[in-house]
C-alpha cells in the first residue's frame, strides 16, 4: 500500500478512535502502521524484500536508527531503516516542509518591510500567495524562531574530535543598506562517528571578535573534546581557536592552500607543479609527507620561489591531518564537507536575493541547517565507531596532538 493510501487511513483511526481511553493501544496501532510503512518504501527503494535475494536488489539493510516522532497519540519511537549505502527518509516526515515554511514566511516579511524586488514578485506569484496579512506573519515568525533558537541553544553532551567552521556571506539588509554580512556554521563528528550541526549565526563581518565570541557560545553549551579544526586561514579566526580551543590541532584547509601556492605559479605550467606538489600528500605518513615536501621545495623554489616559499611555510598546518587515523583523512584535510552545506545554503539563499534583516537570514537558513542535521542523524555514520575511538582514547599516542603554535606558522 502507498504512502497516500496509508496515510488517509491513519487520519480516519484519528477520526474514529481518538478519543478513546486506550490511548496505549492506538499509540501501539499507530506505531505498527508506520513501521509497515517504512518496511514498504524501504523494500520498494532497495528492490527487494528482507532476506529476499533478486535481480532489482540495489542496496541492502543495515540495521536501525530510533527517532521520536510527535503525533496527536503522544510521542511515537520510530525504528527508522538505515541502508548499507546512502540514506532513507521516512515520506511521511515530509523533511523539507519546515525549510518551504521559512522560505514563505522570508518573502512575506519582504513585503512587509517594503524591500520587495521583480524576483519576489514572480517568487509570491508562483506560490500563489495574496494578501499578506502582518499579523500571520508574525505569528509565522515566533514559531520558526522558537523552533530555531531551541536547535541553537540545545547542550552539547557528547565529544567532538573533529570541528569544520567556515563562513558564507549573504545579503542582508540593515540600517538603510545593503550589507554582505558573515554567515558562519560550525559543524562537527561526535565520538559515534556522526555529523553534527553545532551552530550557526550572523554578523557584520568575519573578524575575530565575532569568531571568538561564536566559539565561547559553543563552550558554554558544552562543546569538548576537540583534537582537530579544519577551516581556512582567516586571521581572525585562527586567533580564535587559538584562545577558546587551546590544546587542539589545526588543519588548514588543503583546497585552500593549493590555490595559494598555485596562484603564486604561471598558468601554463600550474598543472605540472599541482602533479608535483601532490606526490606529497600521497605519502603513507606525516613523516614521509614532510619530506617529500622539503624534496619538492629544493626541486623547485629556483624556478617558483614564491610558491614555494608558501608550501615551506605551511607544511606543519597543511599536513596535521595525517597525524590522525588513515581512515579519515579524505574527509579531514579540507573544509569540502562544510563547502558542500555552504553551497546548499547559497542556493537556497540566492531565491530571495536580499534578506530584509539578520532575523530572516537564521529563519530560513536554520531550519534548513535543522533539516539537514536530521537527515545525518537517521543515515550512515560519517566515521566508524571503531576508527573513532582512536581518536577519543587519549591513551593512544599517535593521534594525541597538542599544536596551538602551529596556529602561529
Amino acid at each position: 500500500m502507498a504512502t497516500k493510501d496509508i496515510m488517509p487511513l491513519i487520519e480516519e483511526i484519528f477520526k474514529v478512535y481518538g478519543d478513546v481511553k486506550n490511548g496505549d493501544f492506538m499509540r501501539e496501532t499507530m506505531a505498527f502502521i508506520l513501521q509497515k510503512l517504512m518496511e514498504a518504501e524501504v523494500t520498494a527503494k532497495i528492490g527487494a524484500q528482507k532476506y529476499e535475494r533478486t535481480d532489482e536488489r540495489n542496496n541492502h539493510r543495515n540495521g536501525t536508527r530510533t527517532r521520536p516522532y510527535e503525533t496527536r497519540l503522544g510521542t511515537i519511537e520510530l525504528k527508522i531503516p538505515k541502508l548499507r549505502e546512502g540514506s532513507y527518509f521516512p515520506s511521511f516526515l515530509e523533511p523539507r516542509r519546515m525549510w518551504e515554511k521559512a522560505l514563505v514566511n522570508v518573502i512575506q516579511e519582504a513585503y512587509v518591510h517594503g524591500v520587495s524586488t521583480r524576483k519576489v514578485d514572480e517568487l509570491v506569484q508562483a506560490l500563489g500567495m495574496e494578501g499578506i496579512d502582518k499579523s500571520a506573519v508574525s505569528r509565522i515568525s515566533q514559531e520558526l524562531d522558537e523552533h530555531v533558537q531551541g536547535f541553537v541553544h540545545r547542550p552539547l553532551t557528547l565529544q567532538y574530535p573533529y570541528l569544520w567552521l567556515d563562513a558564507t556571506f549573504p545579503k542582508v539588509r540593515e540600517g538603510g543598506h545593503v550589507e554582505n554580512m558573515a554567515l558562519v556554521v560550525a559543524v562537527g563528528v561526535n565520538e559515534n562517528g556522526e555529523r553534527e550541526i553545532l551552530g550557526f549565526d550572523i554578523g557584520m563581518a568575519e573578524s575575530g571578535p565575532f569568531w571568538t565570541d561564536f566559539l565561547r557560545r559553543l563552550v558554554s553549551r558544552g562543546l569538548r573534546g576537540v583534537k582537530l579544526v579544519i577551516s581556512d586561514a582567516h586571521e581572525g579566526l585562527k586567533g580564535a581557536i587559538n584562545e577558546v580551543l587551546s590544546g587542539c590541532a589545526w588543519q588548514r584547509c588543503r583546497v585552500h592552500f593549493m590555490r595559494n601556492v598555485l596562484c603564486q605559479v604561471p598558468r601554463k605550467q600550474q598543472g605540472m607543479v599541482s602533479a608535483i606538489v601532490r606526490t606529497i600528500f600521497a605519502a603513507p605518513d606525516q613523516k614521509a609527507a614532510k619530506e617529500q615536501l622539503y624534496t619538492v621545495v629544493s626541486q623547485l623554489k629556483d624556478r617558483f620561489p614564491k610558491a614555494m616559499e608558501i608550501l615551506e611555510n605551511g607544511c606543519e598546518n597543511v599536513l596535521q591531518y595525517m597525524a590522525f587515523p588513515s581512515e579519515h583523512w579524505a574527509q579531514i584535510h579540507s573544509t569540502n564537507p562544510l563547502e558542500r552545506l555552504n553551497r546548499e545554503i547559497r542556493r537556497r539563499t540566492d531565491v530571495v536575493s536580499i534578506f530584509p534583516n539578520r532575523p530572516s537570514v537564521l529563519r530560513l537558513v536554520g531550519t534548513l541547517l535543522i533539516e539537514q542535521h536530521e537527515e545525518w542523524q537517521i543515515g550512515r555514520r560519517y566515521f566508524s565507531k571503531e576508527s573513532m575511538n582512536k581518536v577519543v582514547n587519549p591513551a593512544l599516542a599517535p593521534y594525541t596532538l597538542s599544536s596551538t603554535s602551529l596556529l602561529h606558522k
